[in-house]
Order: C-alpha cells, then structure tokens, then sequence
C-alpha cells in the first residue's frame, strides 16, 4: 500500500498517543513490525513561537520506520507554518489531528471539535498539503457525539482538499475511550473515499486487526492502547495475516523481560535518567500486566527513579515468573 508516494509495508500502524509514542516507544514498535508509526501531538501554535520543547517531541531521527509528525489546531495558516517547519526534520508524512477528545484540545476548537466545521477540515488539509512536499494524512473520530456522525461527510472534503489517507476512530468524542468502537462507520467512509482508509479502535490483537479488516474493508488497522507494554502485537499481527492465520504465542518471560529494559533504556539515553525513570513508570506497569505477582510489582514500578531500580526489578520479576514457567 502506498500513503501518497511512501510504500507501507505491513498492515498495521502504531497509533499517536499523547506521553506515549515517543522516540523510544516508537523504536520498539517499529523493531517489532509496526508498518509506520505517528508521534506525540504537536502544537502548531507552539512550534509558531519557536518552542524548544515542542521541536524535540517532533524529533524523528531515531526512529527505524516511516513516522508521521502529527500536528494539532484550528487555524489552518498556522497548521502549515508549522509544518512547513517541521518538515525539515524529514518525517515520512504529517498527520492532522482532528479526532482528540480530551477539554484542553477539543475545548480550544482543535482535536475532535473541527469535526462540527467540516469545511475548517478541508481548508486546513489543503493549507497542509500546499505547504509541504511530502503525504499529509488525517486522523479523525465517527463524529462529535452519536448525533452527529459525519465522519463520512469530513473524509469526502478532506480527501478533496488533498488528503493522502484517512484514518476513522470508530468513537464519537462523546464517547472518548468508553464502549465498543463503531466498525460500519469505518466501512462507510472506506466505501465513500478512494484513498486509503486506516481503521483504529479495538484492535487489541492478531484475530481483531483482522476482523476489522473483514468487516470494513479499510486498508489497513492502527493500533493504540492495544501497543501499550505489547510491542509484539505487530509481529502477531502480521503473521496472523500473512502467513494462513498463524497464530504466535505470546513472548516468554525472557523476550518480555529484555524488551522492556531495551526499551525504557533507550528512553533514558534519549532523555537522561531522571526524566526517563519518571515516564517510565507506567511503561513498565503496562509490561508487566498479568504476570505472576504483577500487582506488587506494577506498585514497586510507579516508584522507579533510577536505571538501577528498574534492574532490581527486572531481576525480582525474572525470578518469580521464570519459577512458575519451569513448572
């Protein structure tokens, strides 16, 4: 499949996740099959002031696959400044976010709240698209609540305005993350628009990420909090649909074990030590889920300050549960 002029390979994307896919995250999905990934929001209003935090999120030099910069907010001139700025950081692609839900992005007019303008979506896709040279995705929700689902009406303009795919949250922003992901809407918008589709909510594994893809007919699934401390979730997936439904088993404790500390290592070279430990705390929470003695442990990681406490932990971890696997 190709988004624009770029080759995707594999039918599963890493979802952009705010305090989630950073560098580091990123790096451990795409190791793991991840056919592209998209990082953390980026404020366009921020990076038109210049600030330096805002440029090091959008930093995309370590990453191993295509990555999409995906950029936020409700002024389309000020949307392609920033990209035209961040393009020199040499994503694959930009992605606009029109699906965030939570107040202090939906409550300024950005997010998921563009989805009550369409026509603000279409002017802000084409302003994107004339200001860069490389594909420009969208990330939208079903629609504003289950009153207005007008998913279908947004893709139309925006896949008019220029836009390379369409990726449909099969949530309204009403819902936020509760209940069950609307697949028929997925499908609706897939038969309604020509680019590719991406479809996302719900795909938790191998067996769903199909099942999306029967009863859509997107092109390929994005994958949110389904990746969160389960970066293998792409390996299985791409097995699952490419080799006659193989299934995978899940990772030993060994894999789990070094794969976590390869991965919350590399935060920690990324961001120094202290910063790192701090946001790694829930990373290893979501490692560490349903694993013999998980509890105490997931208590011990919210605690995590150094790279020495990870490895005290790691190895207590090791010796509970490699005890119940010899069994």
């Amino acid at each position: 499949m190709k988004i624009g002029t770029i080759e995707i390979t594999g039918r599963a994307a890493l979802a952009p996740m705010a305090g989630v896919t950073d560098a580091a995250t990123r790096r451990v999905c795409q190791r793991f099959g991840a056919a592209y990934t998209v990082t953390e929001m980026i404020s366009a209003r921020a990076m038109e002031f210049g600030d330096k935090k805002t440029l090091a999120l959008a930093s995309v030099e370590h990453d191993l696959g295509p990555v999409f910069i995906q950029i936020f907010g409700d002024d389309a001139a000020c949307m392609a400044l920033a990209a035209r700025k961040l393009e020199e950081l040499g994503p694959a692609g930009f992605d606009l976010n029109m699906g965030c839900p939570v107040p202090k992005v939906a409550g300024n007019g950005a997010g998921s709240a563009l989805m009550k303008e369409p026509e603000k979506c279409a002017q802000i896709v084409r302003a994107v698209k004339e200001a860069v040279s490389v594909p420009v995705t969208v990330k939208m929700r079903a629609g504003w609540d289950s009153s207005h689902k007008n998913a279908v009406e947004v893709a139309k303009l925006c896949e008019q305005a220029g836009a390379d795919a369409i990726c449909v949250h099969g949530r309204t922003r009403e819902e936020m993350y509760r209940g069950h992901a609307d697949w028929d809407i997925i499908r609706q918008v897939k038969e309604a628009v020509k680019v590719p589709v991406i479809g996302n909510g719900d795909v938790v594994g191998a067996q769903s990420a199909r099942n999306m893809l029967m009863e859509t007919g997107c092109d390929m699934v994005m994958v949110g909090r389904g990746a969160l401390g389960n970066p293998w979730v792409f390996r299985e997936i791409n097995a699952y649909l490419t080799d006659s439904c193989t299934i995978i088993p899940p990772p030993g404790i060994n894999e789990r074990l070094v794969t976590m500390r390869r991965h919350l290592g590399r935060m920690a070279e990324l961001k120094g030590e202290s910063r790192a430990m701090r946001e790694a705390r829930k990373h290893a929470g979501w490692y560490l889920h349903g694993l013999r003695g998980a509890a105490e442990f997931r208590r011990r990681a919210g605690q995590l300050c150094t790279l020495d406490d990870l490895d005290k932990l790691i190895a207590d971890v090791y010796q509970a549960n490699c005890e119940e696997e010899s069994l």
